[in-house]
Parts: structure tokens; C-alpha cells; sequence
């Protein structure tokens, strides 16, 4: 095998691979500096969707397919509608956002993009079933082979989903309003909900998701989806244009720890997804910038990331849905009916005050998460 030395080395290109690379290669720091990205997919398909609210505008709003400044939350008792200014929730297509960054940084003379299938990183080393690859520091996303042995002893829970994008043949959905989360239809007694985004009056992405540990069949979400959009939305003509699934491990397990001298833990193999909500593509962008402004300082580039009070609070959060799932429902129905839906917001994206965060705090008033508080 051949071995070829880089200063930076990226081992993964979804979303947390991309937004540092993107960051390196606008950054005239590292312009200087010889940056590798190693993936074994072609990153051309489009397997998920990634969605976000913001204020304002950003960089993102070029790959933004759509954007809803109103949404719904609905159970059994109630429909709300709330409004979401100043902020947005914006809906960005995985195929865009690779096809972006594959345009920007193959323009970038410094940065090298190859193919192929890690089997192994070893301190500065990185094999792969072709070449070994040195560098100075290595950012990898792959998870921890620990997490899978150690993970039952964390308080963990799965985001699981399947969705479907569908396409009517007459305008049946108001392409202004969104649905965070729809409970007229669940998995026996657990946190489970539908999610709508519809980006036409005639096209809508409807998944089924649930926060548990119990995976279904496949065929299971398909009837799921099926008896949601036919019996709940009342749509009975309609074509399938698109299928996505995935799974996301939403834990208390310390990811953290597996950060070394030469190598720094990225993605939700570094704890960047958002343990109570699963929430990634906006934590990869700011997680990232501060990865960069830690290496110009010549800090660890991990410094302060995924470390905040907010982890403390997401471990209440999944102590709770661990031993009673059934209160899913009760505790996202507390938050999403607020009437000030901004403080929710600025609290999932770890920007409130600690005075805010007492607020949110004192309006889930569920004795089992003020047990798992008080604990």
C-alpha cells in the first residue's frame, strides 16, 4: 500500500464532514494546508432531509427547497397553529447540499476528495482497503465500535423514520404551514408522531417518527404512512415519489470521551446531534465553526462542543422517555403550545439564558421528569 501525508484529514462526508470541510476551504487559514476527505458513498443520492429554524437569513437559504414561517401541532384534544418570526423552518434536500459542496471544494486546489472504504485509523494513520493515509489530525465520523457494547448502560433512545414524499393529482395541503408533529395516529403507547412538510399544494414529504427503542418492520411504517395520508388526511389519489428511512440515536452515552490527541470525533459519533431532539444539520454548521476557531487558536478542536448545561438537560429528558415512553406526547404538548414557540426555539438551539431554561423547566410539570430532575 501506498502511504500519502495531508495536514487535515476528514473521514466521513455527511453533513458534519462537509460543513468543516466547506469551513476550511472558505477560511484562508488552511489555504495553505493539504485536506483529505475520505468517503466510500458517492454522495449524489438524495437519502435524507434535513430541516432547521432560523432567523433571518443565511448561506443555506441558495439550497433551501422550501420555508414556513407557520406550523401545526396536533393530538387528540387540540390543533394549534402557531407562528414562528421571527424565525423560519427551512427544508434542505441531502442531494442539493452534496451537490453544492462537491462543486466548492473540488474547486479548491488544496483539498482532496477520494473514494474509498476506511477500514481502520490508528493514530495518525488511516487505512483503507487501497492506500494508508497519514495526517496531522484526523476529524472522523464514524461511531465509537464502543457505543454498541456500552450504549444499554446510557440512557438511550432511537429516532426512527420512514418517509414518504408524495405527490397528489389535485392541491390538497396549504404549502404555508408545516406540521411538527401530528399524534391522532401512534405506535401503540409510545412518543410517536407524523411530520409534514408540504413543499406544494400538491407534494408533501409525510414521514411516521418514533422515539423509542423499538425498530419496526418495514412493511409496519408503510402502513403507518399509508392509513395516516388515507384515512387522516383523507387523500386517496396519490403517487410516491420518494422513500427515506433512518435511524438516529439520541443518547446520554459520553461520546466525548473518545476524542484523542490526533483525532477528533465529529458528527453524532461526537455528540453533535442534539440528544432530546435529533436535531443534526444546524449543529453540524456551528460545531464546525468552532472547530475552526479553535484550531487558529491552537486549541483541541473539540474544545467546548457538545459539553454545555443543554447536555444536562437532554439526560433528564431521555431518563424520562427511557422508563416512561408514553409521556412523549404530554411533554412535547407542554413545549410546542406555548405561547411564545420562540423560547422553545432559542432553548433547543442552546441559545436561551439560564433564566429561560428555568421557565421551560417549570412548565413540564410532569412528576416523572421532575423525579429524573431532582436525581
Amino acid at each position: 500500500m501506498n502511504q500519502h501525508s495531508f495536514d487535515f484529514a476528514i473521514v466521513g462526508a455527511g453533513a458534519a464532514g462537509l460543513h468543516l470541510a466547506l469551513k476550511m476551504a472558505n477560511d484562508v487559514f488552511f489555504q495553505n494546508k493539504k485536506i483529505l476527505i475520505l468517503e466510500k458513498d458517492e454522495k449524489t443520492s438524495n437519502d435524507r432531509t434535513w430541516c432547521f429554524w432560523e432567523s433571518g437569513k443565511s448561506q443555506w437559504d441558495q439550497l433551501t427547497r422550501k420555508q414556513w414561517d407557520t406550523g401545526l401541532f396536533i393530538n387528540q384534544k387540540k390543533k394549534l397553529s402557531f407562528n414562528l418570526d421571527p424565525y423560519r423552518y427551512k427544508m434542505i434536500q441531502s442531494a442539493d447540499f452534496y451537490a453544492f459542496a462537491k462543486s466548492t471544494l473540488t474547486q479548491s486546489k488544496n483539498i482532496t476528495w477520494i473514494k474509498e472504504e476506511i477500514t481502520a485509523i490508528q493514530e495518525q494513520l488511516i487505512f483503507s482497503t487501497i492506500n494508508t493515509y497519514h495526517a496531522h489530525h484526523i476529524f472522523d465520523s464514524r461511531m465509537p465500535q464502543e457505543y454498541q457494547k456500552k450504549k444499554e448502560n446510557y440512557h438511550t433512545i432511537m429516532q426512527h423514520f420512514k418517509g414518504w414524499l408524495i405527490q397528489t393529482e389535485t392541491p390538497v395541503f396549504d404549502s404555508d404551514t408545516f406540521t411538527m408533529m401530528d399524534y391522532r395516529l401512534k405506535w401503540k403507547n409510545s412518543t410517536s408522531f407524523m411530520y409534514v412538510l408540504p413543499v406544494s399544494d400538491t407534494e408533501a414529504l409525510v414521514e411516521f417518527t418514533l422515539f423509542n427503542n423499538e425498530l419496526l418492520a418495514d412493511n409496519t411504517y408503510d402502513l403507518y404512512l399509508t392509513k395516516y395520508v388515507e384515512e387522516i388526511l383523507k387523500i386517496k389519489n396519490y403517487t410516491i415519489k420518494e422513500i427515506e428511512k433512518g435511524i438516529i440515536p439520541m443518547s446520554t452515552y459520553p461520546f466525548h470521551t473518545h476524542h484523542k490527541k490526533h483525532i477528533s470525533k465529529i458528527g453524532t459519533a461526537g455528540g453533535w446531534v442534539r440528544p432530546s431532539s435529533g436535531y443534526s444539520f444546524k449543529n453540524a454548521d456551528r460545531y464546525s465553526t468552532m472547530m475552526i476557531e479553535n484550531i487558529k487558536k491552537g486549541n483541541k478542536p473539540e474544545k467546548g462542543i457538545a459539553t454545555s448545561r443543554f447536555r444536562s438537560y437532554d439526560a433528564i429528558f431521555l431518563k424520562v422517555l427511557s422508563k416512561r415512553n408514553d409521556l412523549g406526547e404530554a411533554i412535547f404538548t407542554q413545549l410546542y403550545t406555548k405561547p411564545d414557540i420562540q423560547e422553545i426555539f432559542r432553548f433547543l438551539d442552546e441559545e436561551s439564558s439560564l433564566m429561560e431554561d428555568i421557565k421551560v423547566m417549570f412548565s413540564l410539570n410532569k412528576y416523572p421528569f421532575w423525579k429524573a430532575f431532582f436525581s
